[in-house]
């Protein structure tokens, strides 16, 4: 084709002007704007010390975890939000008393303890306990029948010296696998300093586990390994719990999108906490973060293409329960399929940059990262990419949508020992750290549902089987009962 000199300018100023549009896939104002309004006229922090206060704890099931939801679900509403609650059905899980003891035989200590989440509603065993090391599979597979009839002894994490290899367990793994090898119990024993107990779930599935679950300091607990080298140990648990069927809530608030509204990015964390303490860091910093991002949207009036939605999970603690009615709603709704990308909100403080499971998003997120540096070199635009279990992205990931938050943030006041504690407080919570939270995750969210194009899709089956196997997710999963392939 013979292509006139006029032809070769139009075409050159449309190259150009099409270059120049995808380079202008960029927020600098919008960042400006929403790093100014949160910095002067964020509420996360106030909002956060007054739920504390007036509401305590946020157990999913109980009177507190109710008026979490109300407190969330009204403070939305203020912000000029189509707010809803999601109903579901939560089996709920209270502690009443425990009481376990460990020692020789005939000579048992009463040892401080708390019950993990899940376990029966009434237990009293005695048995020999045995030491299961960091309590995987490995451990039960070098003496398949040592632990049966028994009470297991396990380390929470991964004991020091331990080989590099060693998979990294949830609690509730380390349950199951105590009771596939024939527990009768399990002691699971803190990595924290100072006799500080951690509750949580000892269950994979959010369902009563069959056998007891307790918790004891890292002292006691090193203290009795080493006592099981060289004589016998024996141990007893009495405990009485409550369980029954309530339901929860979890709380959506809509910011409809302009042009593309049946794409979703979903905003979510998750609002319960244990009842030791009030849940401040966890996840007080993360789901009060949220609620003032959407604020700071309807505050300045910012529009997006894709619709975003901001949710409330409940029931997170209890086995990512409100997540995963969430997913399993909008599959029966035929509008899972809408939803985009997640963004997930989960103890998060100060981020450093962004982390997402698909690292074909590199490009964009260090782009947009570097706008925001421009605004607060404080923000130093790191990216990982990868992929984890046990918190409100893991539902969404499984179905295949990409996922994504904060990264590079440290937690306030050194209050990681504290997680799930009795000293999980609003003292432990860092002002300027949760607004930092606040305004780069709201400028991440604003950039994401507004960016022309977002580089990956929804995986298939198949893709999503491979992506967990390269993460070495497979064999949590099945311990869980959620590998579905063969």
């Amino acid at each position: 084709m013979n292509i006139t000199q006029p032809t070769r300018l139009l075409i050159a100023s449309a190259l150009m002007w099409s270059f120049s549009a995808s380079a202008q896939d960029k927020f600098g104002a919008v960042f400006s704007q929403i790093n100014a309004d949160v910095q002067q006229n964020s509420k996360a922090y106030p909002n956060l010390k007054s739920a504390t206060e007036t509401i305590g704890h946020r157990l999913t099931g109980s009177e507190n975890g109710a008026k979490a939801e109300a407190y969330a679900y009204n403070l939305l509403k203020s912000y000029g939000y189509d707010v809803r609650y999601e109903p579901f059905e939560v089996e709920s899980w209270n502690r009443i008393s425990v009481e376990t003891k460990i020692g020789s035989e005939g000579n048992l200590q009463l040892i401080n303890s708390v019950t993990l989440a899940h376990s029966p509603v009434k237990a009293s065993i005695s048995a020999e306990l045995v030491d299961m090391g960091n309590g995987t599979e490995a451990d039960y597979q070098a003496n398949p029948d040592k632990v049966k009839g028994k009470i297991a002894l396990v380390f929470l994490g991964t004991l020091p010296g331990s080989p590099e290899n060693t998979p990294r367990l949830h609690r509730s793994e380390k349950t199951a696998l105590a009771t596939q090898y024939g527990a009768t119990g399990i002691v699971i024993i803190n990595g924290v300093k100072g006799d500080v107990l951690l509750t949580g779930t000892a269950s994979v599935t959010g369902k009563l586990i069959p056998i007891p679950a307790v918790c004891i300091g890292l002292e006691n607990g090193m203290r009795i390994k080493e006592s099981l080298k060289s004589n016998k140990q024996f141990a007893s648990i009495n405990m009485t719990n409550f369980s029954g069927m309530i339901k929860a809530r979890n709380v959506i608030a809509t910011l409809k999108g302009t042009s593309i509204p049946k794409e979703k990015i979903v905003v979510g964390g998750h609002l319960d906490s244990w009842d030791l303490a009030t849940g401040a860091i966890d996840n007080g910093i993360g789901s009060f973060a949220i609620l003032d991002m959407a604020r700071t949207f309807k505050k300045l009036n910012l529009k997006t293409k894709r619709t975003v939605e901001f949710v409330m999970f409940m029931g997170e603690e209890q086995g990512l329960l409100g997540s995963k009615a969430y997913v399993a709603q909008a599959k029966k709704d035929g509008t899972l399929e809408q939803v985009k990308f997640m963004l997930n909100y989960d103890m998060t403080n100060d981020p450093k940059g962004f982390s997402t499971s698909r690292k074909e998003m590199q490009g964009l997120f260090t782009s947009w990262g570097a706008e925001i540096n421009k605004i607060d070199t404080g923000f130093k635009n790191l990216f990982t990419a990868g992929a984890g279990l046990h918190s409100d992205h893991q539902p969404f990931m499984l179905a295949g949508i990409p996922t994504g938050g904060g990264a590079g943030g440290r937690l306030p006041n050194n209050s990681g020992p504290f997680y799930h504690s009795n000293g999980d407080s609003f003292k432990l919570v860092d002002e300027q750290g949760l607004k930092n939270t606040v305004r780069y995750s709201a400028m991440l969210t604003y950039a994401l549902a507004n960016t022309p194009e977002i580089p990956v899709k929804v995986q298939t089956e198949e893709e999503i089987k491979t992506f967990l196997q390269a993460n070495n997710l497979e064999t949590p999963l099945r311990i869980a009962g959620d590998w579905r392939w063969e």
